[in-house]
């Protein structure tokens, strides 16, 4: 099938039996599917993709087996800890209000989520693995907690045998009072395999805080797009770490909604962008009028390594009312000269400085981590595509690498 053709069939969408399939099916009909004139994929070429011809993912649901991270093969959970609260599940709480129209169509083409419940402090690593080529793979995930807990969810990403497939994917979380959040994403595209967009919405209830850590590298297509919605004196922290050569397209769409007073955000993106690659940046805080004492921070910052790259930076601010302290910024530019001469004059050579400089710009973001051992495979992720060899070729041939890219023990 077509994706493109999705819209001339919203009438059989329609007829999906979840609550919510109404509130998406309408959103989707007054949205439309995006093209190049759509101001969210105004630098992602989505209607080559959506252009495409693929089939549907067919996977059958199998009992789940008992292991020590979450395993997801085209949308089906083949794998879980034992411990942790994971079914399909119909029913489902959406945004009303999400600007993205595949936000809605993944949920329209998902009868049933993935949905995991938090009852205690949680810690959750989760391996997408992606088999079939030439294919539609669209799924959700939906997370959900009780008051007063820590959940942290770590997400990789394999998909060397989904060749020219498109991946609609996202997650739905919705986190209670005081709950503390920690998602980290760490994925690597290589041309040829899948391309993904992944559409997400996360909902903080009173005093409840959350991390939002992305690490995107490599030399294919993929976006991603947030949108985080703060109530009452909740905090929303994003960091986003881009390093894209090729002729990639890569980067990052969001909006982070101040919805009640005292709520505080602070989102920072660090992007490198090498050969002929094009980085994206386009995100907007909204503060409502029911946002008084407002704190909300922005700034994108790029490195372009030669003439070729290219970085579309658009930080935006939308206030509604007077009693907020926001503020934001984007500077695009090279290495340092004064930086590199410094470095060449302790007998440094010219391409190990400059190294040595891109590893230093990506570390403040990648030491962000909290947890050790996800540090260090996402700083190997890095290390790995900037030199052009490790993980990549592990990926591209190996099919049972999972464990070392989750760090596990062998």
């Amino acid at each position: 099938m077509k994706s493109i053709e999705l819209a001339k069939s919203l009438q059989e969408l329609q007829n999906v039996e979840f609550e919510a399939a109404k509130t998406a099916f309408e959103r989707l009909q007054k949205l439309q599917l995006p093209t190049k004139k759509t101001e969210e994929y105004r630098y992602f070429d989505i209607e080559k993709y959506l252009s495409k011809s693929y089939t549907r993912a067919k996977s059958e649901k199998l009992p789940i087996e008992e292991g020590s991270f979450v395993e997801i093969v085209d949308g089906i959970v083949v794998r879980a800890p034992k411990e942790l609260e994971i079914m399909y599940s119909k029913e489902r709480k959406i945004d009303d209000a999400h600007f993205d129209a595949l936000y809605y169509l993944g949920h329209l083409l998902s009868p049933e989520v993935v949905e995991i419940r938090c009852k205690n402090d949680t810690k959750i690593k989760i391996l997408h693995r992606y088999t079939q080529a030439e294919t539609l793979i669209a799924y959700r995930i939906v997370l959900t907690t009780v008051p007063n807990i820590a959940v942290s969810i770590s997400e990789s990403f394999i998909g060397c045998d989904a060749s020219e497939s498109l991946v609609l994917y996202g997650c739905d979380i919705h986190l209670q009072r005081d709950v503390r959040f920690a998602f980290i994403k760490d994925e690597t595209l290589v041309k040829g395999i899948y391309t993904p967009v992944y559409s997400h919405f996360i909902e903080l209830q009173e005093q409840s805080s959350a991390n939002f850590l992305s690490f995107d590298f490599g030399d294919a297509d993929g976006l991603q797009l947030i949108k985080a919605k703060l109530m009452g004196a909740s905090s929303f922290n994003a960091q986003h770490l881009l390093y894209a050569k090729g002729e990639g397209k890569r980067g990052t769409v969001s909006q982070i909604v101040h919805a009640a007073k005292g709520a505080r955000s602070s989102q920072k993106a660090k992007n490198i962008l090498g050969e002929k690659a094009r980085g994206i940046f386009d995100a907007l805080i909204k503060i409502e009028p029911e946002g008084a004492g407002t704190k909300a921070y922005q700034n994108s910052q790029a490195v372009l390594l030669n003439d070729g790259a290219y970085m579309a930076s658009k930080p935006q601010l939308e206030i509604y009312i007077d009693d907020v302290e926001a503020s934001h910024g984007s500077t695009i530019g090279e290495l340092d000269e004064q930086q590199l001469f410094y470095l060449r004059s302790r007998g440094i050579v010219l391409e190990e400085a400059r190294k040595m400089l891109i590893l230093a710009f990506a570390n403040e973001i990648i030491d962000a981590i909290e947890d050790e051992r996800t540090k260090e495979s996402v700083h190997l992720s890095f290390e790995n595509v900037y030199y052009g060899h490790g993980q990549l070729e592990c990926i591209a041939t190996c099919h049972n690498c999972s464990d070392t890219i989750l760090g596990e023990e062998s």
